[in-house]
């Protein structure tokens, strides 16, 4: 069984946009209750079916598939829940651990975060000057809940 264990925290200035360049990304989920999300993604010419179960501290089970893009666009524009998420995703390597910024469009404009993927919950990390306040257990800042609850309307 694949284990997702992540630690989330908002961004602090721009010094950050310097490191890396973006991908966009357009995701829709067709099931956002907390027990199990389902997740479809886009980004670039590929597609992707991801399932994600209850989070529990900064760890849940996840397993992600590569689908076909067009069937993907199709789930996005006419099964998942709306808004779609639009953001774009940057890279960064630091002292040994890679960080995604997410930067959002569209209904969650305005909202940047930043999250690392762990071996385990116990695992010691070196925070950038650019990490802000941490997120991990705000479920407001789930991408699935950013849908029902845009950035835009807090």
């Amino acid at each position: 069984m694949a284990t997702e264990i992540e630690r989330k925290f908002l961004v602090a200035g721009e010094a950050w946009r310097r490191l890396a360049a973006g991908d966009e990304f357009l995701q829709g989920y067709l099931s956002t209750v907390k027990e199990r999300t389902v997740r479809v993604r886009v980004v670039g010419d590929r597609g992707q079916l991801t399932v994600k179960g209850l989070t529990v501290g900064a760890t849940r089970t996840e397993f992600e598939y590569e689908i076909p893009v067009d069937d993907a666009r199709y789930m996005l524009t006419e099964l998942c829940e709306q808004p779609i998420i639009e953001k774009t995703r940057y890279r960064i390597d630091w002292h040994g651990a890679t960080w995604e910024i997410d930067e959002f469009a569209g209904a969650n404009e305005g909202l940047v975060v930043a999250e690392v993927e762990l071996e385990d919950e116990g695992e010691q990390i070196v925070l950038p000057d650019w990490i802000g306040e941490e997120v991990t257990d705000d479920p407001r800042y789930f991408n699935a809940n950013l849908i029902a609850h845009p950035y835009t309307s807090w």
